[in-house]
């Protein structure tokens, strides 16, 4: 059993503060950068694809940036707690407060990466595909800064390594983060680079988008069984949570791209 006193702010300056959750953005993205440029390196050299340039890449990353934060604040906005912010509009733009979700940051990174690639003439699935198979990074990272702050946590348990949140009670609960963090984070990781490289999956037929879409909601929907809902939401349909539905919804899209691409 383990008591969770993990303090959500790294370093208190006064007048700013340097929260965990900020630097798991912040670091994801740095990282998946360098990542996704040794990827487009290996491309080049193995599958001829001598048109990506490191450089279309450097450009990109603003773009990114723009759609994983104005994708992930308005996704929650509006599936998560519309509710609350049509009343509170002003705090919509309050992202310091917290309040991101990760299918709103995952439209965002599509529409992003479908205006830069049709501006530099660009297969947009290559993008996609040398996102999807960084993207992990960010998410672990995301998952386990979760866990510092006590939030998204699960449900209560008897098992030895349940976790103790102060903002929940006195019960032990799952540490529903750290499962996402392996799963959605680590896992998917290993799979999606596996089949990239290992299978040798033709990056510019998308197939590497499509599996991210169906490993990542299998894993998502499966973790889910463990955590908390939304406090504002709650179960929804046949006592599935938000997370669920939208999961299951991500593999609807992904046959149906697949059977595009076929």
């Amino acid at each position: 059993m383990f008591i969770h006193n993990f303090d959500p702010v790294l370093i208190d300056l006064y007048f700013v503060e340097v929260r965990w959750y900020s630097l798991a953005y912040i670091f994801g993205i740095l990282v998946g950068w360098i990542y996704a440029k040794k990827i487009i390196k290996r491309l080049k050299t193995n599958n001829s694809l001598n048109y990506l340039k490191i450089e279309d890449f450097d450009d990109f990353i603003p773009y990114l940036v723009i759609g994983i934060i104005l994708g992930g604040r308005f996704g929650y906005v509006l599936i998560y707690n519309f509710d609350y912010y049509i009343k509170n509009l002003h705090e919509i733009f309050y992202i310091w407060n917290g309040g991101m979700s990760f299918h709103g940051g995952l439209v965002g990174i599509i529409i992003a990466t479908i205006v830069f690639t049709s501006i530099r003439k660009i297969y947009t699935f290559v993008y996609l595909d040398i996102i999807s198979c960084v993207t992990p990074i960010g998410l672990f990272l995301g998952r386990i800064s979760n866990f510092i702050n006590g939030e998204l946590y699960g449900k209560t348990t008897t098992l030895p390594w349940g976790v103790i949140f102060p903002n929940a009670g006195v019960f032990a609960r799952h540490p529903s983060q750290i499962y996402e963090a392996i799963l959605e984070g680590l896992l998917l990781f290993i799979i999606l680079n596996f089949l990239a490289f290992r299978r040798k999956l033709i990056f510019k037929k998308g197939l590497i988008s499509i599996y991210f879409l169906f490993f990542y909601s299998i894993f998502r929907f499966f973790s889910e069984t463990f955590r908390e809902p939304d406090e504002q939401l709650g179960y929804l349909i046949y006592s599935f949570t938000m997370g669920q539905l939208l999961s299951l919804i991500m593999i609807l899209i992904g046959v149906v791209i697949y059977c595009r691409i076929k």
